[in-house]
């Protein structure tokens, strides 16, 4: 890694926190600025520290994981951070809530080492920890429920072009596979997805997604 990540652990299991230290402690390219018990403690060690990357517990006392995420994503000072969430049961509730909330993705608690220090640097670059299949089972969550808030605004801000990258990043393709999709280069459609992106108001790649879906941009196709 071309600089040193700096990480800051939230979870209210003692246990599992040291076990996460200890791995990121051991890797040249990333710092544990340091670690908290609970969301409020959470949010406090990231409002000092400001990392560049959050893991935290989903259920925790006195502040859930959703509530902190909602802190951090509406702070101004705390832009550049990335939460990632950690749970033991995959896409539940608690982590669609998170998304919704503004997390840039999750891992399950008992993921293998190598993939938990890939995540953390996929996350740190801006980039959702979302696989496709991952995406797909979110698109099974979006449809499933009937809408519950308006259409998010800056729609009709969007090109035709923005528009159909959004809608294949919602699909969980990449953006080499959005280029190939479109005959264009990666290089374009990296720009048309950023442009998507800023236009919406999206943190990342995680959000674009849901957007695509609450707005009714894209929906689920028989058999997804």
């Amino acid at each position: 890694m071309s600089r040193v990540l700096r990480v800051a652990l939230v979870d209210d299991q003692a246990l599992m926190r040291a076990g996460f230290r200890a791995l990121l402690d051991a890797e040249d390219g990333i710092e544990v600025v340091g670690e908290a018990a609970d969301g409020a403690q959470g949010l406090a060690l990231v409002r000092e520290h400001v990392p560049d990357v959050a893991l935290v517990d989903v259920q925790m006392p006195v502040m859930t994981g959703i509530e902190a995420t909602r802190h951090i994503v509406a702070d101004p000072r705390l832009a550049g951070v990335r939460v990632v969430i950690l749970t033991n049961y995959g896409l539940d509730e608690y982590v669609f809530d998170a998304l919704r909330a503004g997390a840039s993705g999750f891992l399950l608690k008992d993921t293998e080492p190598a993939d938990l220090l890939a995540g953390i640097e996929v996350v740190a670059r801006g980039d959702a920890l979302l696989s496709p299949s991952v995406t797909r089972r979110l698109i099974g969550e979006f449809v499933s429920r009937p809408p519950d808030r308006a259409t998010p605004p800056g729609l009709d801000c969007l090109t035709r072009r923005e528009r159909e990258v959004t809608a294949l990043a919602a699909r969980g393709l990449t953006n080499e596979e959005i280029a190939a999709h479109m005959v264009i280069s990666p290089f374009t459609a990296k720009t048309h997805v950023s442009r998507a992106m800023t236009k919406l108001g999206a943190r990342d790649r995680a959000q674009l997604v849901v957007f695509a879906y609450e707005s009714g941009l894209v929906t689920a196709r028989a058999g997804e």
